[in-house]
């Protein structure tokens, strides 16, 4: 994932979601990394 995500509390939020296995918390754990990859391919960090 540290090619999408650059970021260090990208990838801390990244693990945080991970663990969570609810419906809900799967639903955020994608929509993070969908986000997380535009914004961070688009900024270049």
């Amino acid at each position: 994932m540290n090619k999408y995500i650059k970021t260090e509390c990208g990838l801390n939020k990244y693990e945080d979601l991970k663990v969570n296995k609810t419906i809900l918390g799967k639903i955020r754990f994608y929509w993070f990394i969908i986000i997380a990859s535009i914004r961070d391919k688009i900024l270049k960090f």
